[in-house]
């Protein structure tokens, strides 16, 4: 048969689709948590620095104005000095400003204020050599000005970490909803794959766990459907070849049967007759110790001649449909005559059988001789398979479902329960009781063959050390 996908190569095919999207998810939230590393990056090690340098050339400022006012009035030198500082710090503080913000749109305000300061500075140094200075170094309106473009460059750079934060939120929410939504597909597509193996898996097993049931059961099944061409496909298909090689082993044993049984039979009867003859002395007197040797081996061969019945009737059985001569026939009479059959049974195992049949039973309709073999066949192992003044029950009822139901007790050793599915398969016998007594075991298995052939059940119970019970059901009447 073709191959198909085998199962590694499903479950690869799903663990790769799996990994995709997983990785795929596992890209996307590094991407995001990336962005959002370097947002925060941004608002930790920029734009809060320079809030921090805005605020401090504020400071210079105030300071600046502060030093040159109290000059003119104490002219104290140190009052001139730290002005000089104030200055320096504030140009420091700008020069880094300028640095963080490159070419950016926010550098707009503090380049106005450079080259405003630039120009101013030169001015300012001037008047501070000057000893008799009267007015300010650097007029008042000239440090509101400045004031003003460190404000409207604050002002700028806080709407910049506002923008930064909503957009680190934004991400982040994109980031927990992409992820969880990976997940989801995740588990939904390990959920569809797992689904789906056990779908494949489950059909193939369930036909072959049929198949095997059957051939184990019945000794024979239908061929099981080939549901996929990977390895439960395979394996379908072997339990299929070799439903068929069975079939074929089977045909020629039962040929082989048929045709032994058909050349033995005849050099049996020649043998039959000839103790026949002399036993009737027709070639001379016979002794008594003859005589019983003489009945020895007619029993022998009796028993031979059962031996080969029953595997001529088990090879037509399974080779040919079985052929019913139907009649109307009363349970009662059935019961009758296996009791008087098996009369000298139970007399030489010193067995007694007891039988209860229901008032007012519906007829059957069915082949009086099959029918007969099959009660004959589970009374007599009943009877053998009981001890010395033992009682086997035989019991005759209608069940709901309108079927005559026969049933055969007996309180034998009983049958293993693991063996107790096997006991109507061909040629099977308990293997606790095989080598206490004799059989072929094909009685149970005609048996089966002729119950269900009348559209009946057969079925036992049967609990170890406590007897066995069989029983068969027949369709009624009408």
């Amino acid at each position: 048969m073709n191959r198909g996908w085998g199962i590694l190569g499903k479950i690869f095919m799903w663990q790769a689709l799996s990994a995709v999207v997983f990785f795929g998810t596992i890209g996307l939230l590094y991407s995001n948590t990336h962005q959002l590393m370097q947002i925060s990056e941004q608002i930790v090690t920029k734009s809060y620095r320079l809030l921090d340098t805005a605020k401090i050339m504020v400071d210079r400022l105030l300071a600046m104005e502060e030093k040159e006012k109290k000059y003119l009035v104490l002219r104290k030198p140190e009052y001139k000095e730290s002005f000089v500082s104030a200055m320096n710090e504030f140009e420091t503080s700008l020069r880094d400003a300028l640095t963080l913000l490159g070419a950016q749109r926010e550098a707009v305000p503090l380049e106005n204020l450079a080259r405003e300061y630039a120009q101013t500075k030169s001015t300012a140094l001037e008047a501070m050599d000057q000893d008799d200075v009267k007015d300010l170094w650097i007029p008042e309106d000239t440090l509101d000005r400045w004031g003003r473009w460190i404000s409207i460059f604050k002002e700028m750079e806080e709407r910049r970490i506002v923008t930064a934060s909503q957009e680190l939120h934004r991400r982040g929410r994109m980031a927990l909803r992409w992820g969880l939504v990976g997940i989801a597909v995740s588990l939904g597509i390990g959920m569809i794959a797992a689904f789906s193996f056990a779908h494949a898996v489950r059909r193939p097993l369930r036909e072959l766990r049929r198949g095997i049931r059957a051939l184990s059961r019945q000794g024979s099944a239908e061929p099981v459907k080939i549901l996929s061409e990977d390895e439960f496909g395979e394996l379908a298909f072997a339990f299929n070849e070799m439903l068929h090689r069975l079939g074929e082993e089977e045909r020629m044993r039962s040929d082989f049967l048929s045709m032994l049984t058909h050349e033995i039979k005849n050099p049996l009867t020649t043998v039959r007759e000839s103790i026949g003859l002399v036993e009737g002395e027709s070639m001379g007197p016979v002794t008594e110790s003859q005589k019983r040797f003489l009945n020895l081996a007619r029993r022998e061969l009796d028993r031979i001649a059962t031996l080969l019945e029953q595997l001529l009737r088990a090879s037509r059985l399974e080779s040919q449909p079985l052929q019913l001569d139907l009649q109307v026939i009363r349970p009662t009479d059935l019961v009758t005559a296996t009791l008087q059959r098996t009369a000298p049974l139970c007399q030489a195992k010193g067995v007694a059988v007891e039988h209860a049949v229901e008032n007012d039973l519906p007829h059957i309709v069915g082949d009086p001789d099959h029918l007969q073999r099959v009660l004959l066949n589970l009374v007599s192992n009943a009877i053998k398979f009981s001890g010395e003044s033992d009682i086997v029950h035989v019991q005759v009822e209608k069940n709901t479902e309108g079927c005559v139901v026969f049933s055969v007790r007996d309180h034998g050793p009983g049958i293993p329960k693991a063996e107790q599915p096997l006991v109507f398969g061909k040629y099977y016998r308990v293997s606790t009781l095989r080598d206490r007594f004799e059989g072929t075991g094909l009685g149970l298995h005609i048996a089966k063959h002729i119950v269900e052939a009348h559209g009946g059940k057969i079925w036992m119970e049967s609990e170890p050390g406590k007897g066995s019970t069989f029983f068969f059901s027949v369709p009624s009447k009408g």
